[in-house]
């Protein structure tokens, strides 16, 4: 199923998708992902691409909650929880820092800094 979202969201160009593993840590689901997509509309569109791939791979519908207003987007495919967000609703909310182990936080951000 991992696999399946991952790549859903690249085919869909959904932005700074992150895979967090939950095994072991919580009871919710096996793993997490985090991506952006740049408008409310593309966010809504990825989470409805999604939701149709999963469908059509395991014959049921994931539940989905946001999608009509596009900022924040919860597909629970039960294995993955997957969470789409437009970019300042993500940065908002900052669930990476809720749910990353700190020292894999740390090399997220400085990965993301530029080069001296």
């Amino acid at each position: 199923m991992l696999s399946l979202v991952l790549t859903s969201l690249d085919d869909d160009k959904a932005e700074d998708v992150i895979s967090i593993d939950l095994r072991g840590r919580s009871a919710i689901a096996d793993h997490m992902v985090i991506a952006s997509g740049r408008s409310a509309r593309q966010v809504a569109a990825i989470a409805e691409k999604l939701a149709e791939r999963v469908k059509q791979a395991t014959g049921r519908s994931p539940r989905i909650e946001g999608k009509d207003a596009g900022d924040w987007v919860l597909i629970d495919t039960d294995d993955v929880v997957v969470h789409v967000f437009r970019p300042e609703v993500r940065e908002f909310y900052q669930l990476e820092k809720m749910w990353m182990p700190a020292d894999a936080l740390t090399r997220l951000r400085d990965a993301d800094r530029p080069a001296p």
